[in-house]
Protein backbone atom coordinates (compact mmCIF):
# COMPACT_ATOMS: atom_id res chain seq x y z
CA UNK A 1 0.00 0.00 0.00
CA UNK A 2 1.13 3.53 -0.77
CA UNK A 3 1.65 5.61 2.17
CA UNK A 4 -1.16 8.09 2.96
CA UNK A 5 0.21 9.68 6.55
CA UNK A 6 2.93 12.02 7.78
CA UNK A 7 4.51 12.63 4.49
CA UNK A 8 5.67 15.57 5.84
CA UNK A 9 6.97 14.49 9.23
CA UNK A 10 10.66 14.11 9.99
CA UNK A 11 10.45 12.80 13.13
CA UNK A 12 8.80 11.62 16.03
CA UNK A 13 11.19 12.62 19.02
CA UNK A 14 10.08 11.28 22.92
CA UNK A 15 9.00 13.63 25.51
CA UNK A 16 8.47 13.32 29.07
CA UNK A 17 5.73 13.27 30.35
CA UNK A 18 4.75 15.97 32.83
CA UNK A 19 4.46 13.39 35.76
CA UNK A 20 7.95 13.14 34.85
CA UNK A 21 8.81 16.79 34.91
CA UNK A 22 7.04 17.92 37.34
CA UNK A 23 8.92 14.63 39.64
CA UNK A 24 11.93 16.45 38.25
CA UNK A 25 10.88 20.25 39.59
CA UNK A 26 8.33 19.77 41.87
CA UNK A 27 6.51 22.47 43.40
CA UNK A 28 7.81 23.74 46.75
CA UNK A 29 4.89 24.50 50.21
CA UNK A 30 6.25 28.10 49.55
CA UNK A 31 5.69 28.17 45.68
CA UNK A 32 2.37 26.77 46.02
CA UNK A 33 1.30 28.97 48.80
CA UNK A 34 2.18 31.59 46.40
CA UNK A 35 -0.07 30.60 43.37
CA UNK A 36 -2.58 29.85 45.80
CA UNK A 37 -2.34 32.90 47.46
CA UNK A 38 -1.67 34.87 43.80
CA UNK A 39 -5.09 33.34 42.42
CA UNK A 40 -7.45 33.78 45.60
CA UNK A 41 -6.36 37.86 45.09
CA UNK A 42 -6.93 37.66 41.58
CA UNK A 43 -10.13 36.34 42.05
CA UNK A 44 -10.97 38.86 44.94
CA UNK A 45 -10.21 41.71 42.57
CA UNK A 46 -12.25 40.45 39.21
CA UNK A 47 -15.32 39.83 42.33
CA UNK A 48 -14.70 43.33 43.85
CA UNK A 49 -14.32 41.85 46.72
CA UNK A 50 -10.53 43.37 46.61
CA UNK A 51 -10.66 46.96 45.82
CA UNK A 52 -7.01 47.39 44.02
CA UNK A 53 -5.75 47.28 40.53
CA UNK A 54 -3.57 43.74 39.31
CA UNK A 55 -0.76 45.06 37.12
CA UNK A 56 0.96 42.25 34.97
CA UNK A 57 4.44 43.48 34.31
CA UNK A 58 7.79 42.07 33.01
CA UNK A 59 10.03 41.11 30.09
CA UNK A 60 7.90 40.40 26.48
CA UNK A 61 9.81 37.23 26.63
CA UNK A 62 12.06 35.31 29.10
CA UNK A 63 14.84 34.07 27.20
CA UNK A 64 17.90 34.27 29.57
CA UNK A 65 16.71 32.96 33.03
CA UNK A 66 19.67 34.32 35.16
CA UNK A 67 18.45 38.25 33.96
CA UNK A 68 14.75 37.43 34.20
CA UNK A 69 15.13 36.24 38.38
CA UNK A 70 17.17 39.56 38.56
CA UNK A 71 14.25 41.62 37.52
CA UNK A 72 11.60 39.40 39.41
CA UNK A 73 13.84 39.97 42.68
CA UNK A 74 13.55 43.55 41.89
CA UNK A 75 10.12 43.44 41.10
CA UNK A 76 9.49 41.49 44.39
CA UNK A 77 10.77 44.72 46.50
CA UNK A 78 8.70 46.94 44.34
CA UNK A 79 5.46 45.21 44.73
CA UNK A 80 6.13 44.94 48.90
CA UNK A 81 6.33 48.42 48.41
CA UNK A 82 2.55 49.08 46.61
CA UNK A 83 0.85 46.26 48.07
CA UNK A 84 -1.76 48.56 49.82
CA UNK A 85 -2.96 49.74 46.15
CA UNK A 86 -1.35 47.63 43.60
CA UNK A 87 -1.02 43.28 43.24
CA UNK A 88 2.09 42.79 40.99
CA UNK A 89 2.16 39.71 38.99
CA UNK A 90 5.65 39.27 37.17
CA UNK A 91 5.01 38.21 33.43
CA UNK A 92 6.41 34.98 32.22
CA UNK A 93 5.96 34.10 28.74
CA UNK A 94 8.29 30.95 27.25
CA UNK A 95 6.21 30.32 23.92
CA UNK A 96 5.77 33.50 21.37
CA UNK A 97 3.09 33.39 18.13
CA UNK A 98 5.05 34.30 14.88
CA UNK A 99 3.30 36.31 12.59
CA UNK A 100 5.55 34.33 9.97
CA UNK A 101 9.09 32.88 11.11
CA UNK A 102 10.79 34.06 14.27
CA UNK A 103 12.07 32.75 17.59
CA UNK A 104 9.18 30.73 18.96
CA UNK A 105 10.57 31.32 22.91
CA UNK A 106 12.49 29.82 25.54
CA UNK A 107 10.54 26.12 25.94
CA UNK A 108 10.94 25.93 22.03
CA UNK A 109 14.27 26.97 21.75
CA UNK A 110 15.90 27.56 24.93
CA UNK A 111 19.64 28.09 23.61
CA UNK A 112 18.37 30.63 21.10
CA UNK A 113 20.42 28.79 17.90
CA UNK A 114 17.36 26.71 16.62
CA UNK A 115 18.44 23.33 17.50
CA UNK A 116 15.16 23.34 19.28
CA UNK A 117 15.66 21.08 22.56
CA UNK A 118 12.08 21.38 23.78
CA UNK A 119 11.92 18.73 26.69
CA UNK A 120 14.98 20.48 28.17
CA UNK A 121 13.35 23.67 27.78
CA UNK A 122 10.19 22.61 29.24
CA UNK A 123 12.26 21.56 32.18
CA UNK A 124 14.23 24.93 32.63
CA UNK A 125 10.99 26.96 32.32
CA UNK A 126 9.34 24.79 35.00
CA UNK A 127 12.50 25.36 37.42
CA UNK A 128 12.36 29.28 36.67
CA UNK A 129 8.49 29.44 37.46
CA UNK A 130 9.55 27.62 40.62
CA UNK A 131 12.34 30.24 41.50
CA UNK A 132 10.14 32.97 40.99
CA UNK A 133 7.05 31.32 42.81
CA UNK A 134 9.81 30.64 45.74
CA UNK A 135 10.47 34.71 46.05
CA UNK A 136 6.42 35.27 46.43
CA UNK A 137 5.76 36.23 43.36
CA UNK A 138 2.93 35.35 41.59
CA UNK A 139 3.09 34.93 37.76
CA UNK A 140 1.42 35.00 34.43
CA UNK A 141 1.91 33.61 31.13
CA UNK A 142 0.14 33.22 28.08
CA UNK A 143 -1.19 29.84 27.43
CA UNK A 144 -0.27 29.35 23.44
CA UNK A 145 0.70 25.41 23.30
CA UNK A 146 -2.11 23.66 24.69
CA UNK A 147 -0.40 20.91 25.71
CA UNK A 148 1.97 22.98 28.35
CA UNK A 149 -0.76 23.98 30.93
CA UNK A 150 0.09 20.32 31.88
CA UNK A 151 3.96 20.77 32.61
CA UNK A 152 3.48 24.45 34.25
CA UNK A 153 0.07 24.97 35.04
CA UNK A 154 0.49 24.35 38.71
CA UNK A 155 2.90 27.33 39.20
CA UNK A 156 0.37 30.04 37.23
CA UNK A 157 -1.38 32.33 38.81
CA UNK A 158 -2.91 34.26 35.80
CA UNK A 159 -3.12 33.10 32.37
CA UNK A 160 -3.55 35.46 28.73
CA UNK A 161 -4.62 34.05 25.73
CA UNK A 162 -3.62 36.21 22.92
CA UNK A 163 -5.63 38.27 19.92
CA UNK A 164 -4.03 35.37 17.40
CA UNK A 165 -5.85 32.51 19.71
CA UNK A 166 -8.72 34.16 21.29
CA UNK A 167 -10.78 32.83 18.35
CA UNK A 168 -9.65 29.77 18.39
CA UNK A 169 -11.85 26.84 20.12
CA UNK A 170 -9.10 24.68 21.20
CA UNK A 171 -8.01 27.85 23.45
CA UNK A 172 -11.54 28.16 24.55
CA UNK A 173 -11.79 24.78 25.49
CA UNK A 174 -8.30 24.53 27.18
CA UNK A 175 -9.48 27.73 28.63
CA UNK A 176 -12.28 26.35 30.55
CA UNK A 177 -10.36 24.05 32.46
CA UNK A 178 -7.11 25.81 33.64
CA UNK A 179 -6.88 26.66 37.51
CA UNK A 180 -6.43 30.59 36.92
CA UNK A 181 -8.07 33.69 35.62
CA UNK A 182 -8.01 33.91 32.10
CA UNK A 183 -7.72 37.10 29.96
CA UNK A 184 -8.94 37.21 26.78
CA UNK A 185 -6.81 39.63 24.10
CA UNK A 186 -9.59 41.43 21.79
CA UNK A 187 -8.34 40.64 18.04
CA UNK A 188 -5.53 42.08 15.82
CA UNK A 189 -7.95 43.97 14.05
CA UNK A 190 -9.35 45.83 17.38
CA UNK A 191 -12.56 44.02 17.37
CA UNK A 192 -13.69 42.88 20.99
CA UNK A 193 -16.33 40.40 19.70
CA UNK A 194 -14.19 37.31 19.84
CA UNK A 195 -12.49 37.79 22.95
CA UNK A 196 -16.10 38.44 24.18
CA UNK A 197 -17.51 35.17 22.85
CA UNK A 198 -14.36 33.26 24.24
CA UNK A 199 -15.33 34.10 27.66
CA UNK A 200 -18.50 33.11 27.26
CA UNK A 201 -17.46 30.09 25.70
CA UNK A 202 -14.67 29.05 28.13
CA UNK A 203 -17.32 29.76 31.20
CA UNK A 204 -18.66 26.43 29.79
CA UNK A 205 -18.60 22.93 30.29
CA UNK A 206 -16.21 21.04 27.19
CA UNK A 207 -15.20 17.60 26.68
CA UNK A 208 -12.07 17.55 24.33
CA UNK A 209 -8.82 15.52 23.54
CA UNK A 210 -5.80 16.31 25.46
CA UNK A 211 -3.37 14.78 27.48
CA UNK A 212 -3.26 13.32 31.34
CA UNK A 213 -0.44 13.42 33.70
CA UNK A 214 1.18 10.53 32.49
CA UNK A 215 0.94 12.13 28.93
CA UNK A 216 -1.47 9.39 27.69
CA UNK A 217 -4.28 10.78 24.90
CA UNK A 218 -7.31 11.38 27.14
CA UNK A 219 -10.20 13.32 26.91
CA UNK A 220 -10.82 16.03 29.30
CA UNK A 221 -14.14 16.92 30.53
CA UNK A 222 -13.72 20.65 32.47
CA UNK A 223 -16.45 22.63 34.77
CA UNK A 224 -16.20 25.48 32.87
CA UNK A 225 -13.87 29.17 34.32
CA UNK A 226 -16.12 31.90 35.28
CA UNK A 227 -13.02 34.30 35.84
CA UNK A 228 -12.64 34.62 31.99
CA UNK A 229 -12.22 38.67 31.07
CA UNK A 230 -11.43 40.79 28.44
CA UNK A 231 -7.98 42.42 27.64
CA UNK A 232 -7.88 45.48 25.26
CA UNK A 233 -4.49 45.84 23.37
CA UNK A 234 -5.29 48.47 20.51
CA UNK A 235 -5.68 46.66 17.14
CA UNK A 236 -6.06 47.58 13.68
CA UNK A 237 -3.38 50.64 13.60
CA UNK A 238 -5.65 52.42 16.62
CA UNK A 239 -5.57 51.64 20.68
CA UNK A 240 -8.20 51.13 22.55
CA UNK A 241 -7.61 52.02 26.19
CA UNK A 242 -9.19 55.50 25.42
CA UNK A 243 -12.72 56.30 27.83
CA UNK A 244 -15.05 56.03 24.26
CA UNK A 245 -13.17 52.58 23.68
CA UNK A 246 -13.71 51.21 27.06
CA UNK A 247 -17.33 52.82 27.63
CA UNK A 248 -17.69 50.44 24.02
CA UNK A 249 -16.66 47.84 25.17
CA UNK A 250 -18.44 48.07 28.70
CA UNK A 251 -21.56 48.19 26.60
CA UNK A 252 -20.55 44.77 24.88
CA UNK A 253 -20.23 42.81 28.36
CA UNK A 254 -23.20 44.15 29.44
CA UNK A 255 -24.93 43.02 26.55
CA UNK A 256 -23.39 39.36 26.89
CA UNK A 257 -24.14 39.50 30.51
CA UNK A 258 -20.63 39.35 31.76
CA UNK A 259 -19.12 41.45 34.26
CA UNK A 260 -17.54 44.67 33.25
CA UNK A 261 -14.22 43.53 34.08
CA UNK A 262 -11.31 45.03 31.58
CA UNK A 263 -7.39 45.13 31.79
CA UNK A 264 -5.37 47.34 29.44
CA UNK A 265 -2.31 46.32 28.07
CA UNK A 266 -0.11 49.52 27.73
CA UNK A 267 1.71 48.01 25.13
CA UNK A 268 0.94 46.11 21.88
CA UNK A 269 -1.32 48.40 19.69
CA UNK A 270 -2.16 50.36 22.79
CA UNK A 271 1.27 52.32 22.30
CA UNK A 272 2.10 51.04 18.92
CA UNK A 273 4.87 49.07 20.15
CA UNK A 274 7.02 52.37 20.98
CA UNK A 275 7.93 51.64 25.02
CA UNK A 276 8.26 55.46 25.19
CA UNK A 277 4.61 55.51 24.87
CA UNK A 278 3.70 52.82 27.46
CA UNK A 279 3.61 55.43 30.58
CA UNK A 280 1.08 57.67 28.74
CA UNK A 281 -0.88 54.65 28.29
CA UNK A 282 -1.01 53.96 31.51
CA UNK A 283 -0.95 57.78 32.89
CA UNK A 284 -4.62 57.86 30.81
CA UNK A 285 -5.96 54.87 32.25
CA UNK A 286 -4.79 55.96 36.12
CA UNK A 287 -6.77 59.16 35.33
CA UNK A 288 -9.87 57.21 34.24
CA UNK A 289 -10.01 55.42 37.38
CA UNK A 290 -9.31 58.31 39.54
CA UNK A 291 -12.35 60.00 37.69
CA UNK A 292 -14.94 57.34 38.39
CA UNK A 293 -13.95 54.43 35.74
CA UNK A 294 -14.84 50.94 38.08
CA UNK A 295 -14.04 48.08 35.34
CA UNK A 296 -10.35 48.67 34.84
CA UNK A 297 -9.57 46.00 36.78
CA UNK A 298 -5.91 45.54 36.07
CA UNK A 299 -2.87 46.60 33.77
CA UNK A 300 -0.52 44.79 31.52
CA UNK A 301 3.00 46.58 31.06
CA UNK A 302 5.93 44.74 29.05
CA UNK A 303 9.16 45.59 31.16
CA UNK A 304 12.54 44.29 31.62
CA UNK A 305 16.23 45.29 32.94
CA UNK A 306 17.11 47.61 29.99
CA UNK A 307 15.17 49.63 27.23
CA UNK A 308 14.23 48.85 24.22
CA UNK A 309 15.44 45.44 22.34
CA UNK A 310 17.62 43.46 20.22
CA UNK A 311 18.08 40.66 17.39
CA UNK A 312 19.57 36.96 18.46
CA UNK A 313 22.88 37.26 17.40
CA UNK A 314 25.15 34.19 16.66
CA UNK A 315 27.44 34.98 19.12
CA UNK A 316 25.04 34.80 21.59
CA UNK A 317 27.63 36.65 24.14
CA UNK A 318 26.64 39.77 22.49
CA UNK A 319 23.64 39.91 23.61
CA UNK A 320 22.80 42.93 25.93
CA UNK A 321 21.64 41.88 29.33
CA UNK A 322 18.22 42.39 30.64
CA UNK A 323 17.46 43.66 26.99
CA UNK A 324 14.27 41.56 25.34
CA UNK A 325 14.98 39.83 22.28
CA UNK A 326 10.82 39.88 21.41
CA UNK A 327 9.12 43.31 22.00
CA UNK A 328 10.95 46.11 23.33
CA UNK A 329 10.19 47.22 26.78
CA UNK A 330 10.67 49.96 28.77
CA UNK A 331 13.48 49.56 30.98
CA UNK A 332 13.56 49.11 35.20
CA UNK A 333 14.22 53.03 36.21
CA UNK A 334 10.74 53.62 34.28
CA UNK A 335 8.96 50.58 35.48
CA UNK A 336 9.38 51.86 39.00
CA UNK A 337 8.57 55.77 38.13
CA UNK A 338 5.11 54.19 36.18
CA UNK A 339 3.91 51.62 39.13
CA UNK A 340 4.82 54.83 41.66
CA UNK A 341 2.88 57.15 40.31
CA UNK A 342 -0.06 54.57 39.96
CA UNK A 343 0.11 53.95 43.41
CA UNK A 344 0.39 57.51 44.65
CA UNK A 345 -2.31 58.48 42.24
CA UNK A 346 -4.89 55.55 43.11
CA UNK A 347 -4.63 54.83 46.99
CA UNK A 348 -7.51 56.93 47.74
CA UNK A 349 -9.51 56.24 44.55
CA UNK A 350 -9.73 52.38 44.81
CA UNK A 351 -10.03 53.15 49.23
CA UNK A 352 -13.30 54.75 47.69
CA UNK A 353 -13.97 52.17 45.00
CA UNK A 354 -13.77 49.70 47.64
CA UNK A 355 -16.47 51.06 50.21
CA UNK A 356 -19.16 51.66 46.98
Amino acid sequence: MQHTENLNVVAFDPMPSPHEILGAAPISERAAATVVAGRATLEAILDRRDPRLFVIVGPCSIHDPVAGLDYAQRLKGLADEVADTLVLVIRVYFEKPRTTTGWKGFINDPDLNDTFRIAEGMERARRFLLAVTELGLPAATEALDPISPQYLGDLIAWTAIGARTSESQTHREMSSGLSTPVGFKNGTDGCIDNAINAIVSAAQPHSFLGINALGQSSIVRTRGNRYGHLVLRGGGARPNYDTVSVAMAEQALAKAKLPANLVIDCSHANSSKRPELQPLVMQDCVNQIRVGNRSIVGLMIESFIAAGNQPIPTDLSQLRYGCSVTDACVDWPTTQQMIRQARAALRAPLTDRGKV
